[in-house]
Order: C-alpha cells, then sequence, then structure tokens
C-alpha cells in the first residue's frame, strides 16, 4: 500500500472482502485475494484482523469502520515506527491470557485486554483471538475509552501497567 493514500486501499480491501462475507465466505483466508493480503501485510494486519471486524460489524452492527481504521492505523504506526516494517515472530497462546474475571484494583477485565493490546499492537495476536471483541468493546464502553485510543496508550505506556491503569482510572472517572 502507498504511505499516503493506505487508507483508501484498505477501506477497497474491507469493502470487498464485506461483500464476500455477505455472500457466505466465511473463511478468513478466502475472503481475501492473495494480493489483498499482500497489501495488508505491509501495513502489519493479517487477514483474521481485518475479518474479525466485518465479522463483528455484520453480524453485530459493530464495530464500525471508522472504528476500524483508527485501530488499524494504530497497528500500521507501530508496525512500521516500531517494528521497522518487520513482523513479530511470537505469537500468543490464548491460554496464556489472564481469565475474564481477572483484575487490577478491582477492575476486572483490564490485565486481559492490555496483554490483548500489547500482542495486537505487536502483531502477535493468535487467529482465535480479537482485539476490540465484544468483551473488549463492553469494557471500552463502560470505562469511556475507544479501542484506538486504548491501543495508542499501551503503546505509550511500553509496559508500565501503573500508566494503563491510571489512564482506565482518569476515563472511568
Amino acid at each position: 500500500m502507498t504511505h499516503y493514500s493506505w487508507q483508501k486501499e484498505l477501506k477497497d480491501i474491507y469493502d470487498a472482502a464485506t461483500l464476500r462475507f455477505r455472500d457466505g465466505i466465511r473463511d478468513p483466508e478466502q475472503c481475501f485475494s492473495s494480493d489483498e493480503k499482500t497489501a495488508l501485510a505491509t501495513i502489519g494486519l493479517k487477514p483474521i484482523n481485518v475479518f474479525d471486524y466485518i465479522e463483528d460489524y455484520v453480524d453485530r452492527g459493530e464495530p464500525d469502520w471508522e472504528t476500524f481504521v483508527l485501530i488499524a492505523a494504530a497497528r500500521r504506526d507501530y508496525f512500521l515506527h516500531e517494528q521497522n516494517g518487520e513482523w513479530s515472530q511470537a505469537e500468543l497462546d490464548s491460554s496464556k491470557l489472564p481469565s475474564k474475571t481477572e483484575a487490577v484494583e478491582g477492575i476486572e477485565w483490564l490485565p486481559r485486554i492490555t496483554q490483548k493490546a500489547e500482542c495486537f499492537l505487536g502483531g502477535g495476536l493468535c487467529s482465535d483471538i480479537m482485539y476490540g471483541c465484544g468483551g473488549d468493546r463492553s469494557f471500552l464502553k463502560a470505562h469511556r475509552i475507544h479501542p484506538a485510543d486504548f491501543l495508542r496508550m499501551i503503546w505509550a505506556a511500553r509496559g508500565d501497567q501503573r500508566k494503563v491503569l491510571e489512564f482506565v482510572k482518569h476515563h472511568a472517572a
């Protein structure tokens, strides 16, 4: 994808895959052409990263395109500027994720969404886990945080869990 118009190219890919999804193609690998997969890789996205958002949007009405593109922009920026366009070799084992009820200072889901966000930013989120799933969206809505803003905070915190906790508390107040 070109740096200047990557978001337009991503929109074309997203729209084409949405049509395929609505036509019954429910396999993330089959929902994208090889050229589309190559283009996605240049901005740090795997087909599943786009497919999950399309699936939730078609089936549940959210997240919308605007939310998705902001999330994709955070991943793209991290991929290009922190990872220098190089893919991470590590992939999260979903069994290692904190439980949905695990809490930090009484805030359930925070350890889970924090690890998911870190893995998504780094490109290491496994295909059976989605950053921005229904549970994540519920958590973020309850704490009045946009999913892309949470990703950018995770990036800025650079592993400092105290900064993440303060960010969440500040927005929820």
